[in-house]
């Protein structure tokens, strides 16, 4: 099978003017993108890298492939950007993997994606979405965690963002809404392991979960950009997580039904908060991480058994199965 690679490759050079440091954090290296390949050929498939934009739609419209294999972000704040990928391939009539663009439109709102699993039972923390520096924070909680409403890859979400007070979280909004030019979360912080769980291949889902669990015990942990850039050093993951039976079934039946309210498909990665052995949930990305050394997915489906081929496998087996498409692996 023929199958293209979408992608948004990080870019050589300085940051533009004004852009916060984490700029690129969503975007894929070259390591991550033969790793990825890699892993397609050697389940007998061959790749070609297509990228994004408008190289994209020209290599699509010559000579589209037998599926397309979108991990492809899109550059900018719109929180549309995973969704452009998705449309474009249905436009064409392309098959893909992965989530189609309602979905991930959604998903990259998390505002959005929290009024729409609230209202069918799931538990989320107390709070809302900020929308201009002269929206009232009167009736927000604190402690809470504040970050980008439209941001993956934990954009954002720094050890500041945890904040105490609130002269803490109006100076914390301010700085985040001139940074990153959208939308800020303010949620309250659950005090609780911090875990993930991992969806793929479709019902019957295969799902694992994955507990990060901080080496330096001093004070409330979040999971934020600097922990996941040093994580080595940070946290230990414990997969699958050893939370007890109560808990992983309520976990997976909270995993469960948000992928049937927000209809993921193929492969999603989700973020939970376990207080008093309630599951919050935090957040959903359907176009997770798939670096083999430091994609949380990645590492979670290691620790449950399944290599990187296996994961890509599951995917490609999931996609070609929905389109119906034969595939090798």
């Amino acid at each position: 099978m023929r199958i293209g690679l979408t992608f948004d490759a990080k870019l050589d050079g300085s940051a533009p003017p004004g852009a916060p440091d984490d700029w690129q954090e969503e975007f894929d290296s070259p390591a991550t993108l033969e790793a990825l390949a890699g892993s397609m050929r050697s389940l007998g498939h061959v790749v070609e890298r297509l990228g994004n934009g408008p190289e994209l739609v020209r290599a699509l419209l010559d000579n589209p492939p037998d599926l397309v294999f979108n991990i492809a972000e899109g550059r900018g704040t719109s929180r549309s950007r995973e969704s452009r990928v998705p449309a474009i391939c249905e436009t064409l009539g392309i098959p893909f993997t992965g989530s189609d663009p309602a979905t991930l439109s959604v998903a990259m709102d998390k505002g959005w994606t929290r009024c729409l699993v609230a209202e069918r039972g799931i538990r989320v923390p107390l709070g809302r979405t900020v929308n201009s520096p002269y929206d009232s924070l009167d009736d927000l909680p604190v402690p809470a965690v504040v970050k980008p409403a439209w941001e993956g890859s934990s954009k954002g979400i720094r050890s500041t963002s945890l904040v105490h007070d609130r002269e803490e979280l109006r100076a914390r909004v301010m700085e985040m809404l001139g940074a990153y030019r959208q939308p800020v979360l303010v949620e309250e912080f659950i005090d609780g392991d911090e875990v993930t769980v991992a969806a793929i291949g479709n019902a019957p889902w295969w799902m694992g979960a994955m507990r990060v669990l901080p080496r330096k015990a001093k004070g409330p942990f979040i999971y934020s950009l600097e922990v996941k850039r040093d994580w080595e050093n940070q946290v230990d993951y414990e997969a699958p997580a050893l939370l007890g039976a109560s808990v992983n079934a309520a976990l997976f039946e909270a995993a469960g039904k948000i992928l049937d309210i927000l209809e993921v498909r193929d492969i999603a990665r989700m973020d939970f908060r376990i207080r008093d052995g309630v599951p919050y949930f935090l957040e959903i990305n359907p176009l997770p991480g798939l670096d083999p050394r430091t994609g949380d997915l990645c590492i979670l489906a290691k620790g449950h058994g399944l290599d990187h081929a296996g994961v890509i496998a599951r995917v490609l087996r999931a996609a070609t199965e929905r389109h119906g498409l034969r595939s090798r692996g």
